[in-house]
């Protein structure tokens, strides 16, 4: 934990540092400005530890006011230091091209003018990310299978994650997903990991509101990495007191209807068993597999119809999708599998530390599987 924390800091100081030299010719002029803005910078980088020990120390209300003003900052910052290190790009590539080429003169953009269009576009991007963030879309998707069972024409399951419900995101947040819930009336619900996120004490009042929503077929969960972080039993007794079934590590035939196996996150420490549970409860019936994290099990591929998973948010605040991409590249939307079957990856219902998204709204994910005597799934 230690070295995680020195870990961030580091980073995090760094991220700092580049974006202060990108703002240093709009702050040349003002000779308090500087000091007084690496003051603001250095609360910045320690806040998200502040506001963890305040949380802790039972201080909410002051702990709540400086997470939503540290990590819509931490928001603002990543934004700003994506174009500061663009700017850094060619002010190296400049300076590169001044030293083969002493005549030419230097054709950098880091000046005033470049430094001031940077924080408008930063404080534009960011405002629009926050408005994003609220912008719940649903998305729906229609399969294909003849494995529903004899009168069943169709079968309805809405998928959230990523929810991350704690300190910042409380019932503001669920409501309106819940209102959608009611108002799409699926089959059943699934929620493939991160409901919760930190303390656990903010989310008591939570779970009634969680009752409103009864598909007839159950609502089923599976833990995501934040589940462990917030504390694995608090977690599930949250869960479960919402009225979810949560699946560790097992699978379940709801009403001679659908098959769910359920798989924990490997932040607990133990080994993938899916292909075994897949295996062990492969029926007739159309199986859904629920996995936190979209990536597949070379052992599993072809015993379940459709993964759903969540976890990487498409990246959540661009251009940070195309670094989420690297460990996992199917990250946003529907994706045939090769050995047969469908993965789903949820861009998340929530968002995880700043409360902006961009280019990465947040979605309830409907599925209606439709009965079909062919063979094989179509979208």
């Amino acid at each position: 934990m230690i070295l995680f924390v020195l870990l961030f800091l580091m980073v995090y100081g760094l991220m700092h540092a580049l974006v202060f030299w990108g703002m240093v010719p709009v702050l040349a002029n003002h000779p308090a400005l500087p000091g007084l803005v690496w003051c603001w910078m250095g609360l910045m980088i320690g806040s998200p530890m502040v506001v963890r020990l305040m949380d802790r120390s039972g201080h909410v209300a002051a702990a709540r006011g400086l997470a939503w003003v540290s990590y819509c900052w931490m928001g603002l910052l990543f934004i700003a230091f994506c174009l500061f290190a663009a700017m850094a790009c060619w002010h190296l590539l400049a300076l590169i091209t001044k030293q083969l080429l002493p005549d030419l003169p230097l054709l950098t953009i880091h000046r005033p003018a470049g430094a001031a269009l940077v924080l408008l576009v930063t404080l534009c991007t960011g405002l629009y990310g926050v408005f994003e963030a609220t912008d719940l879309r649903i998305e729906k998707i229609q399969l294909n299978s003849e494995k529903l069972p004899f009168g069943r024409e169709r079968l309805r399951i809405a998928q959230i994650s990523d929810l991350h419900l704690g300190l910042l995101h409380r019932g503001e947040t669920l409501a309106p997903v819940l209102a959608e819930l009611q108002r799409l009336q699926p089959d059943l619900l699934v929620a493939t990991g991160d409901i919760v996120d930190a303390q656990m004490d903010h989310l008591v009042p939570l779970s009634e509101l969680w009752h409103g929503i009864d598909p007839p077929l159950g609502k089923y969960a599976v833990t995501g990495n934040h589940e462990y972080y917030a504390g694995l039993d608090q977690s599930l007794d949250f869960l479960k007191r919402s009225g979810f079934t949560v699946l560790r590590n097992e699978g379940i035939t709801v009403k001679q209807t659908v098959t769910l196996v359920g798989v924990n996150d490997p932040t607990g420490g133990q080994l993938s068993q899916e292909a075994h549970l897949l295996e062990k409860h492969r029926q007739e019936y159309f199986t859904v597999l629920l996995k936190h994290r979209p990536l597949i099990d070379k052992k599993a591929a072809g015993l379940f119809d459709l993964q759903l998973s969540g976890h990487a948010h498409r990246g959540q605040i661009f251009p940070f999708n195309l670094l989420t991409a690297l460990k996992y590249p199917r990250q946003n939307g529907l994706y045939p599998l090769p050995e047969g079957g469908w993965l789903y990856t949820s861009r998340g219902t929530g968002s995880w530390g700043p409360p902006m998204r961009i280019l990465a709204p947040p979605e309830i994910t409907l599925f209606e599987i439709v009965k079909q005597k062919t063979t094989g799934n179509k979208r």
